[in-house]
């Protein structure tokens, strides 16, 4: 019975956006909610005036943006809650899609002036892939934005989904009065506040009690209004068709002014999903089974630049993880323990002795973890469904300093562990290219391979368009391929073939020319038709 009572205790959910739509700043105030953090630091400007919680690798606090993903845990009414805080620039979106796979629920959050943007068209298509349940939160409501129905109306045409308002802004911009609960039937009058909690809340069971004129002023009509029409138009909010990711719930507020954000993370506690099943090979492992089982969804070298530690972030999926006891290390079939396992709040890790369905822990890791492993407590079975995916822009790396090419050698391998990029080796001739989706993951490697490795670098661009793993079920034809196209050919960190197709065109040809050849546009083979 105490596996099932942490289970119910637990939430875990990642907060995703386009850049600059406040989802680092919202991030920081769920903390400040949950009594994580006593003060908030404000993001303005592009630029972090006090380093934001969830941005703590120095080049993150120098761009302002988030580069990879946070982990932190807070305790709010008697809830257990796991944040994961993604990257909302697009060149990182990989990092962003493989952690929506160790989260149970999404908050989308929306710049209310410019609406949904390209990169969150992008996030929810890899949430509608899996029916993850998604809570919007519209921010900055005290800026000058779009009409609410609009911005409703906007979500459900570019996102395919159906939503459902929750709470009701009144007024927007320079006359923003706060927002009516519709589910509590209470009003939240707005006031600027960016560091602390105020709240000052007052009950209207009726709209027509004269106290809301008293409170809002011209505005109560309009109110009545929108509310009146809301009722009319949206169907009543169904919690079984949030959790199969028909329906989103919708928020507004202003994040930096720690506003509107009571009301979305009560309601996200009384209706976010605990811990689901997770697909396994064969098999689908439930949160109850009593036997341990987690996998590996990021990696990170240098968490602590004191210390050079690499850190493995693993998702529990069942059972009870417990410190120093061995389980088994599936892909290396080897048995593991782990001395010093950690929970985080950002950058602070604090010493756990168990962890439970939901819980997303570090383990300190000196090479044996790659992205997707799994780790079971006897069992041999993989997770599934946490891929790398094609990259974009190919550079060949070139050695800045030939007196340090074990430091980089080690550095591009570490990197490349974490996912920042995609190694591939040449097979004849022994180069080294990277593969990214964005060229902003170059500047980010050559960083850190600068300020944590001691090594240098230069990027040549190659001229790919994308890269395929191949495999087939005739091993003669294959190998007659990988032989006519060896300029084209590449390994990637596990060995597995990879064609380097040079346009659209030429990769549409080659796949047409060899029907018994299998192109995947990830390198988790099954899965490619899913994610093509």
């Amino acid at each position: 019975m105490k596996l099932q009572e942490e289970i119910n205790k637990r939430k875990t959910f990642g907060i995703i956006s386009h850049p600059d739509a406040g989802k680092t700043t919202l991030t920081e105030k769920l903390l400040l909610f949950g009594g994580a953090i006593q003060t908030a630091g404000a993001v303005k400007n592009n630029k972090i005036t006090k380093s934001a919680t969830s941005d703590f690798m120095e080049i993150e606090k120098q761009r302002g943006i988030s580069v990879a993903t946070s982990v932190m845990g807070f305790e709010y009414k008697g809830k257990l809650i796991n944040l994961l805080d993604t990257p909302g620039h697009k060149d990182f979106a990989e990092d962003t899609y493989r952690t929506l796979t160790a989260v149970d629920s999404v908050i989308l959050v929306i710049d209310c002036v410019k609406g949904v943007e390209t990169q969150t068209e992008k996030l929810m298509e890899v949430c509608r892939m899996r029916n993850t349940p998604v809570i919007v939160y519209i921010n900055k409501m005290d800026l000058d934005g779009q009409d609410p129905f609009d911005l409703l109306d906007e979500l459900e045409e570019k996102l395919d989904i159906n939503v459902r308002p929750l709470s009701w802004p009144i007024s927007i911009g320079p006359t923003f009065k706060g927002v009516y609960n519709l589910v509590d039937k209470n009003v939240n009058l707005f006031s600027s506040n960016k560091t602390k909690i105020e709240r000052d809340v007052v009950t209207i069971s009726d709209l027509s009690d004269p106290k809301l004129d008293e409170l809002v002023g011209k505005y109560a009509d309009q109110l009545r209004e929108d509310v009146e029409l809301i009722e009319g138009v949206y169907e009543p909010f169904e919690k079984k068709e949030y959790l199969e990711g028909r329906i989103a719930p919708v928020f507004f507020g202003s994040a930096v002014n720690n506003f509107g954000i009571r009301e979305m993370l009560d309601t996200f506690i009384e209706i976010a999903p605990n811990p689901k099943a997770r697909e396994a090979e064969g098999k689908e492992v439930m949160p109850t089974d009593e036997n341990f089982s987690g996998f590996v969804f990021k990696i990170h070298a240098n968490l602590d630049p004191n210390h050079r530690d690499r850190i493995a972030f693993l998702r529990v999926c069942s059972g009870t993880f417990e410190r120093n006891k061995f389980f088994h290390h599936v892909r290396l079939d080897k048995k593991m323990r782990f001395n010093n396992p950690t929970s985080f709040m950002a950058q602070e890790k604090n010493l756990i002795e168990k962890a439970f369905p939901g819980d997303v822990i570090g383990l300190y890791d000196t090479g044996n973890f790659k992205i997707g492993d799994t780790l079971t407590e006897g069992e041999n079975f993989m997770f599934q469904g946490i891929p790398s995916f094609s990259p974009e822009i190919f550079k060949e790396v070139v050695n800045g300093d030939p007196m340090k090419t074990k430091q980089l050698e080690k550095g591009i391998a570490q990197l490349t562990d974490e996912g920042v990029a995609q190694l591939f080796t040449q097979r004849m001739g022994n180069k080294k290219y990277i593969g990214t989706v964005g060229e902003l993951q170059f500047e980010v490697i050559q960083y850190r391979l600068k300020h944590e490795y001691n090594a240098t670098c230069n990027f040549h661009p190659l001229n790919f368009y994308k890269a395929c793993w191949i495999t087939s079920d005739k091993k003669d034809i294959l190998d007659e391929f990988v032989r006519l196209k060896s300029n084209y050919i590449v390994n990637d960190k596990d060995e597995n073939l990879v064609f380097l197709a040079q346009t659209r065109g030429v990769l549409q040809i080659t796949m047409d020319n060899y029907p018994d050849i299998k192109f995947h546009f990830t390198s988790e083979m099954n899965k490619a038709a899913m994610y093509a």
